[in-house]
């Protein structure tokens, strides 16, 4: 990826087989990105980028203010995240089964005494697991019906700088375990943008009027999902 340098803020530019140029600038570090289709010249993207200061500085500053989820120590009286809400942390021991409960406004975590912070972690990141394992299969089911295509696997794993990814020739989408910390409608609109790749591959003017088919709220999601906590991972969505 080439990347430019305007009043002194880096952008990366990506070539694609698109009509137009599109820009965007994402959490939580402001990073700032162009797609660009592939008959545009160096010079015309960067006056495109100049024309564009003004609203790129401004997201910048909008992100430089945005609540953010610092590294966790998993320790009780620590604020965590769960489907939008935030809870605090309790620490319990236990010689049972560890475990994860919800409890009004505390995310209860029973584990041995003395667990280190990996295991407490490993702990916490199975109930997110098994809360999206509950969420998604029927959220594929639903706009496999609307957009008629056929996913044939999903999988959840820790991504760092992707909400989703899907493999087109396998048919199979890819889901990062933070959205279980976000509200349900953003883990909805990750899913859609995902399947709409199954009918256009690339993030061009075709795959934008499918999704603004099928979820004309896409927008506005995107934005409470790059508003909503975030994490130390350069997010691109």
């Amino acid at each position: 990826m080439a990347q430019i340098t305007v009043s002194n803020i880096k952008i990366d530019v990506e070539r694609k087989a698109i009509k137009n140029l599109h820009l965007g600038v994402y959490p939580p570090n402001g990073r700032v990105r162009i797609a660009a289709p592939l008959r545009v010249n160096d010079e015309s993207i960067r006056l495109f980028a100049i024309s564009k200061l003004s609203w790129i500085k401004k997201q910048q500053r909008s992100f430089a203010t945005q609540e953010r989820e610092t590294e966790r120590e998993f320790i009780s009286g620590e604020s965590h995240y769960f489907n939008g809400r935030r809870y605090l942390m309790n620490i319990i021991p236990t010689t049972g089964k560890a475990t994860v409960v919800l409890r009004h406004k505390h995310i209860d975590v029973y584990v041995k005494p003395g667990s280190s912070r990996k295991h407490k972690t490993s702990v916490v990141a199975k109930f997110y697991r098994n809360y999206l394992n509950e969420q998604i299969p029927p959220l594929i089911t639903k706009w496999e019906k609307k957009m008629k295509v056929k996913v044939n696997e999903y999988a959840i794993k820790q991504m760092k700088t992707k909400w989703g990814t899907c493999n087109i020739e396998a048919k199979r989408i890819w889901v990062n375990l933070e959205l279980a910390k976000k509200p349900l409608p953003c883990l909805e609109y990750i899913v859609v943008h995902e399947m709409v790749h199954l009918l256009e591959r690339h993030h061009n003017n075709t795959f934008v009027a499918y999704i603004d088919k099928f979820l004309p709220r896409w927008r506005a999601l995107k934005s409470e999902l790059n508003k909503s906590p975030v994490s130390h991972s350069d997010w691109d969505y």
